[in-house]
Parts: C-alpha cells; structure tokens; sequence
C-alpha cells in the first residue's frame, strides 16, 4: 500500500470516527434548509426535490451517508480516481445531509406555501403548553359537585325551613326551578358571553366573532382547553363551563330570599332569565374575564398590555375577587332588595306570626352549604394544589369564627344566642370570606369574618328595622353587606406585609410590589359598580314586570300560602 493511499486511510478513518459529530452538524444545517429533502431525496442526483414535511428526522440515517460515501472511495484505486464532477455524474450514490443545502433555493418557497397558508390548529388539551392534569380535572369535577349541592338541595332547605309551613314547597321550587332554567341558559349562550374577549362589559354573544356558538357549538366537547392561574396548565372547557354554571345557578337563587312568601311564580321566573341575561353575565364578565397567564409573556410590557386590553373592566381595574364576593353576593344581594322594596312587605307582617316554621330543616340546610362551599371557594383555585389548599382553611376557619361572632353577639343583645343565629353567622362568614379566601392569612379571616358576624347581625335586624324594608330571609343583610365587607377586606389583607399573598404578576413571574391604595380603590370600584349595575337592572326589570303581568301574589294567595295558590300541592300533608 504506496504511502498516499495509506495516508488516505487514515484520514478516512478519523473522518469515520468523527462521524457523529459532523452528522449532526450537517442535519442541523438540513434543518435549517428543507429537512424533508434528507430523508426523502431520490438515488439519482437529477430527480426532482422531495416535497416538504414535517419537520421530523433520524440522525441515524444523516450519519450514515459519509460513512458510506468513505467505504466506495476506499475501495477504488487512486489512480482510476476521477475528477468530481465526472464521479457525480457516473456514480448513483446515497441520499446525503448536502443534497438538502444543494436543493434550488426556490423550492423551499413553494414547499413552505402551503404550510404558511393552513390555518393554525386550535390548541387541545395535552398539547405542549397545554396540560391538563387529571388531579386537577378530578378536583374540579367534584367541586362542581360541591357547588350543586350547595343550592339544591342546600338553599332550598335553608331558605326553605325559615319561611312558615304554607310557603316551604314553593320556597324549595324556586330554588329547583332557577337552578335548572339558568344551567340550560348557561349551555345555550351564557358560558360564551361571560367568558369569551369582546368588550370591557359583555363577551361574544353566538352570533359574533369569537363567541363560542350556541349550545357551545364552537367547542371541541373534551378537548378544548381553559385557562388556570399557572402557565401552561390548563382544564377541559366544559369542565370548566360546569364550574361556572353552578355559581350562575345559585346566585340567582340567592335573590330568592328577599322576595319569599309574596312573589307569582311566574314572575319570580321571568325576572330571573332577565336579571340573568343583563345582570349576572356583565358582571361575571368584568370581574372574572381574562385571557389567561400564557397571554402575559414574561418581561414583555407590550404583551401585557393587550392581554390586559381584552379582559373585563374591573379586571383592568384591578379587582380581585377570588370566589365571587362581587359576582355572586353583592350583585345578588342588591337584586334582594330591590324586590323587597318594589314589592312591598308580606300581608300581615308585624301582626302575625312570621316564625321560622323549621329550624332544625335550616340547620341541615346550613351544614350542607358549608360542605358545598368547600367547593364553591377552594374550587375556585381552579387547580388541586396549595391555592385550593388555603381557600379551604380560609373556608374552614373563617367561617367558624363568623359563627362564634354573630352567635356571641346576639347572646349580649338579647340575652340568649340562638341556633338561628348561628346559622345565618356561618352564611355570612361563608360569604365574606368568599371574595378573600385565596388571597389572605389567618389573621386576615379571622378579622375579615369577624366583623362579618357583628355586622350582618347588625344589618339583618336594627338596619331593616329602622329602613323598613321587608327582606324576608335576609338576602340583603347577609349576602349584600357580608359580600361588601369581604370585597374590602381582601383589598386590605392580601397585602403581603399582613400575612396576604400579594397579587401575583405574571410578566415578571413573581408577586408583584404591593400597593394598598391602589388595591383598596380598585375594590371599591368592584363594590360600587356591583351595586349600581344590578340594583339598577334589578329595579327596571320589576317596574317593567310590575305593570305587565304583575309581580305581587294576591292576599288571598298570601293568606292561603303560595304551596297550593302557586302549585297545587303543599309542603306537608299532615
């Protein structure tokens, strides 16, 4: 072997033994190219360029072509060796990394087209990016649960047993009823105008662009994603549509309370689809709308900013509200009252017997909504981990001291406490803590519900007193004023510095510097349009209602009860 074909094994024997590392090299460089030209390239060098695909390739395959290549050079003589471009013409070889930086440059324009032209997939469930973990799918799923059991058959035996015998059947049916017409109301438009980017006040409704159809028809049923509070974690939108719906539910049941024992049924029911659709879903809007965390890009001011512009306006605001404080409570609250003053009081109040007819049945009533609150305000981290985690000790906690709260109370003003007492403490401390309970410490639950307790006593008893107004089963001074006090309070102790969590900020990926001025106004801006916007839907619905088909039941109804004027059929036969 004559020293330069010596020489010549050698190098292609270190050229062999650096195969990988130029292998790689050159699929990168395909890569960059058409990547689809090294895999599918022809024996022969004058065939056509392959089209392109997907860019998907085996390394294996890039490192094999020189090896070959070096094993033919080997086995010809040096002196038979050819200039290169004959050898290329004469010789069939192997695809090689190089015929895809040798592709005509126009071919990569033409083969890229079509991909540029498709339309971009709507991202699923399980994607890259998109997670949907199955112990938060779980944890949602039974939250839902929760929040159903809360109203049915939670409220409706709360409300249904503080009412007197005659008017427990239809206080349960009104509870049943608006659950189940707000759910089917909830499919057909609501979810999509509540949760969708349109406008600072309403999202897209199924005839716009954006919407999410009627019936959800927009949605793929198990696949299509919803937005956490982590990036990159995501629940399957119907699931998530689930969840919602039963805080639609049952908020519009709550109103029931101010408006017991003297409203037509058929009213009740028109003024709830109504209050519904012009009421409930702006709110839920403004508060809860956003398009997600993945929409905040970190250190991107820019992205921020038109995140920012397609959420609600209280979102933009500022607000925060964690389970509803705003969009259930205070929004159904005020509703109460306004049909409490529009309707007047009940026949024969302040001369006859108005006495819960059932305590024992609104003791059940309470435990089962404490149960399902669990849901309603742990559920709402959206996620099973440690957010989820202090809602529930915030629900757990709070709560018992609202109890301890109003019950003590009520034991200095009277000189006996009361399980009735007792109970409505526990609602308002479940109400208060509601808009707070993902967002402070125990400090904060303990001053936030405790105040709860003294001042919906307060409310529900000398304010009603002194304005006159008849809130039959003190929606308003519960639900309103406990949503109230929760709403800001929270503004005051998510504030890191008195055991809060902050609010978290999601372009720099941590909890952002804590302004208490600015947090408190963007509460009060949540209380105060809550107030204005369904106190004053709420009005001009009943007005509207009042002077068509009427709103108030008759005396004679009063006096017969609403179970058998309204129904047919009574609580208890007996």
């Amino acid at each position: 072997m004559s020293f330069n074909r010596l020489s010549r094994f050698v190098l292609l024997a270190a050229f062999a033994l650096s195969g990988p590392t130029i292998a790689y090299a050159q699929d990168d460089a395909a890569t960059a190219a058409e990547p689809a030209a090294a895999e599918a390239a022809p024996a022969t060098t004058d065939a056509p360029a392959a089209p392109a695909k997907k860019k998907h390739h085996k390394k294996e395959k890039a490192k094999a072509a020189p090896v070959a290549e070096m094993a033919a050079a080997e086995e010809k003589p040096a002196a038979a060796a050819a200039p290169a471009e004959e050898k290329a013409a004469a010789e069939p070889k192997p695809a090689e990394p190089a015929a895809a930086e040798a592709a005509p440059a126009a071919a990569a324009p033409a083969a890229e087209a079509p991909a540029a032209a498709a339309p971009a997939a709507a991202p699923k469930c399980g994607d890259k990016g998109f997670d949907c973990n199955k112990g938060d799918v779980a944890w949602m799923m039974t939250s839902t649960a929760f929040v159903l059991l809360m109203t049915v058959p939670g409220l409706a035996l709360f409300y249904a047993g503080m009412v007197r015998s005659k008017n427990a059947l239809s206080t349960t049916m009104q509870s049943f009823a608006i659950f189940c017409v707000i759910a089917v109301l909830w499919v057909i438009f609501g979810y999509g105008a509540a949760f969708t980017a349109h406008g600072d006040f309403l999202g897209a409704l199924p005839w716009q662009e954006g919407s999410k159809g009627w019936f959800l028809s927009a949605d793929d049923p198990t696949t299509a994603p919803a937005a956490t509070f982590s990036k990159g974690q995501y629940l399957p939108d119907f699931v998530y549509c689930m969840f919602q719906l039963t805080f639609a539910a049952i908020t519009v049941a709550l109103i029931t309370g101010g408006l017991a024992e003297r409203m037509k049924f058929s009213a009740v029911m028109i003024f709830s689809v109504l209050w519904f659709c012009f009421s409930y879903l702006p709110i839920a809007h403004m508060v809860w709308y956003w398009d997600g965390p993945d929409a905040y890009l970190k250190g991107d001011a820019k992205a921020a900013e038109v995140a920012a512009s397609h959420a609600g306006f209280l979102f933009q605001k500022g607000a925060i509200d964690f389970a509803g404080g705003t969009v259930v409570h205070i929004n159904a609250g005020i509703a109460a009252l306004m049909c409490a003053l529009v309707l007047g009081p009940r026949k024969g109040l302040g001369k006859i017997h108005f006495a819960p007819h059932s305590l024992m049945m609104t003791a059940i009533g309470t435990g089962m909504l404490w149960m399902g609150w669990f849901g309603f305000n742990a559920g709402s981290a959206l996620e099973a981990n440690g957010g989820a985690g202090l809602a529930f000790f915030n629900t757990l906690f709070g709560t018992a001291v609202a109890g301890c709260a109003w019950a003590g109370t009520e034991w200095l003003l009277k000189g006996k406490p009361s399980l009735l007492g007792i109970c409505s403490g526990i609602v308002a401390g479940l109400v208060a803590i509601t808009p707070a309970a993902g967002f402070v410490g125990p400090v904060g639950a303990f001053v936030i519900c405790a105040v709860a307790g003294v001042v919906c006593l307060l409310a529900a008893t000398k304010l009603k007193a002194m304005l006159g107004y008849d809130d039959a089963l003190d929606a308003f001074g519960v639900h309103c004023i406990g949503g109230i006090i929760g709403a800001l309070g929270t503004g005051i102790y998510v504030n890191p510095a008195l055991g809060g969590t902050g609010v978290y900020d999601y372009t720099a990926e941590a909890v952002g510097a804590f302004d208490a001025h600015a947090q408190f106004v963007a509460q009060l801006w949540a209380v105060a349009t809550s107030l204005a916007w369904s106190g004053t839907v709420a009005l001009v619905i009943l007005l509207a209602l009042k002077f068509t088909i009427g709103i108030r039941a008759s005396d004679e109804a009063q006096e017969e009860g609403l179970d058998l004027s309204e129904h047919g059929e009574k609580a208890y036969n007996h």
